[in-house]
């Protein structure tokens, strides 16, 4: 057990996938820590966010040990792993069934991105969060090394020693470790989702079977729509288009309107699942991405974990799984060096140490995504996607023999 007394103050801004994964190490290993939050409280974005496959040694591992396995298993769902790819016809040109992974190292279960974070806050002390705190400024304080001060939009200001950026695509930690700032992918538009008593009724029928037990992505003529069937029975939906502007509405009805034009010619349960979307849960999703390879020189009581180190669009499925992984494997890191009473510049060893793991495979995984991105909004998709596809399940065969 670590002494208390001796311990660093350790803050952790932003209370995402990743910093909720971190706190939830060290508090377990009796390292005391506190997270820092923008949002009110929990329901403060009801609807948002949709379902993640976690991965068993990224996702699944930071929850295996923190000893939360047994209630993510109780909480996933096997049969969401379906996955079905498709030209704006709807028609599958490639399917994929949850037998089709029946070992359980090689599946990715999917959850609620709500319902995982709600596990994971149950996990913690209500005391170690503190919602309401927006981070507007950090500086590093003179004559003391690794430690920087913190003022919130509160008007809450605390000094740590330790400060862990988990802030998101638009970190404001960032700016002390590197001077990336995120770049337009030339790709926008909007989530969407049918509320699930709307989604039951018979009329809804077309779109549940199109839409499957799992997901089900259309990619046609630099457009795309990416639909999920979630645990409440909710049918969440992301529609991308190409575009050098950013902008997409947020007024429901103005929202509804674009999407019937954008998708006039496609399957027509596209339209049906437009028509009943729910006015109450509309976020415009403009896609942005950190510089494949991003990384920067380790500083002295600060770094970065989950999209404020990596960010990059989810065509590859890959940021809530290695948010998990960083901020399990920092809190594994700090934990141990604490308890072993190494000095600072030792501690400080060992987060670099973490930092070059992280590096190392956030670069491998962004090029992915970027590449994924690219061939399914793309002029001649879904051609450019079913030859992506089948790139993936040949080098997969090939690490497997």
């Amino acid at each position: 057990m670590t002494n208390s007394t001796t311990q660093p103050r350790i803050a952790i801004v932003g209370g995402g996938l990743g910093g909720l994964v971190l706190l939830l190490t060290l508090l377990r290993r009796n390292v005391p820590a506190t997270l820092y939050e923008r949002d009110t409280g929990f329901n403060a974005r009801a609807h948002l966010g949709g379902m993640l496959d976690l991965g068993w040694g990224s996702g699944q591992r930071a929850l295996r040990e923190n000893g939360l396995e047994d209630i993510f298993k109780a909480n996933s769902r096997r049969e969401a792993e379906e996955m079905k790819f498709c030209g704006k016809d709807g028609v599958p040109f490639y399917h994929r069934k949850e037998e089709d992974a029946p070992d359980e190292k090689d599946s990715r279960p999917e959850i609620d991105r709500s319902v995982l974070r709600k596990i994971m806050l149950d996990a913690v002390p209500l005391e170690n969060i503190k919602w309401g705190h927006a981070l507007t400024s950090i500086r590093a304080l003179d004559g003391a090394v690794g430690q920087h001060e913190l003022t919130f939009a509160n008007g809450f200001v605390t000094v740590a020693d330790i400060v862990v950026g988990a802030d998101g695509a638009h970190s404001r930690v960032r700016s002390l470790l590197s001077p990336a700032t995120p770049i337009y992918h030339e790709v926008t538009g909007v989530e969407i989702s049918v509320a699930p008593e709307v989604a039951a009724p018979p009329d809804m029928a077309d779109v549940r079977a199109a839409v499957g037990s799992g997901s089900c992505s259309l990619g046609q003529e630099n457009k795309a729509l990416v639909l999920q069937r979630n645990g409440d029975g909710r049918i969440r939906a992301y529609a991308w288009q190409r575009s050098p502007d950013p902008y997409f509405p947020a007024d429901p009805a103005e929202v509804r309107k674009a999407l019937l034009e954008m998708y006039s010619d496609w399957a027509p349960w596209v339209r049906t699942f437009i028509e009943h979307c729910d006015d109450a849960a509309v976020y415009p999703r403009p896609l942005y991405y950190l510089p494949v390879g991003h990384r920067w020189e380790h500083k002295p009581g600060v770094t970065l974990i989950g999209d404020a180190a990596h960010l990059m669009s989810p065509a590859a499925g890959a940021g809530a799984n290695l948010a998990m992984l960083d901020g399990l494997e920092l809190g594994l890191a700090l934990a141990e060096a604490l308890s072993k009473g190494v000095s600072a510049e030792e501690r400080e060893e060992a987060v670099a140490a973490v930092e070059e793991r992280m590096f190392a495979r956030a670069e491998k995984l962004a090029a992915v995504s970027f590449r994924n991105l690219n061939a399914f909004i793309n002029p001649d998709a879904p051609a450019t996607a079913l030859e992506t596809i089948k790139a993936s399940m040949e080098a997969e065969v090939r690490r497997e023999a």
